[in-house]
């Protein structure tokens, strides 16, 4: 038989239908395992300095290359500005940058690069 009905080859599409979307979506095949989201860790070797002291904000980063440009950036009125200090991260993806602060208070920080933001550090600042 060279030509199967219309009937026939409907019928096979809705049996091929579910077993095909089963496949589809597989636990491990779906779309957000696949993309993996960058992630960057961050913390203060202190708490509390006094200004101008120096301290370090060091971390991990997950899922980039090594060689991706992190910025340490502070909350300044309304919203985050980048702050001078920046390095690339070595061959494991960690980073270790040099800070001084100047600005009296409690300081929220945090580090950012190769599309991903650190969670908030906070560091207070006193005379």
């Amino acid at each position: 038989m060279k030509y199967a009905s219309a009937a026939a080859l409907s019928a096979l599409a809705v049996l091929a239908g579910p077993v095909a979307e089963a496949a589809s979506t597989a636990p491990g095949h779906t779309a957000a395992a696949q993309a993996v989201r960058p992630s960057i860790s961050a913390k203060a070797t202190v708490g509390s300095v006094r200004a101008w002291q120096q301290f370090r904000i060091y971390g991990k980063t997950q899922h980039l290359r090594a060689g991706t440009r992190v910025t340490l950036q502070q909350w300044q009125g309304k919203r985050y500005v980048p702050l001078p200090v920046h390095m690339t991260t070595n061959r494991t993806g960690g980073y270790n940058l040099r800070v001084k602060l100047g600005l009296i208070g409690r300081n929220s920080l945090r580090i950012v690069g190769g599309g991903a933001v650190s969670p908030v550090v906070h560091v207070n600042v006193h005379r």
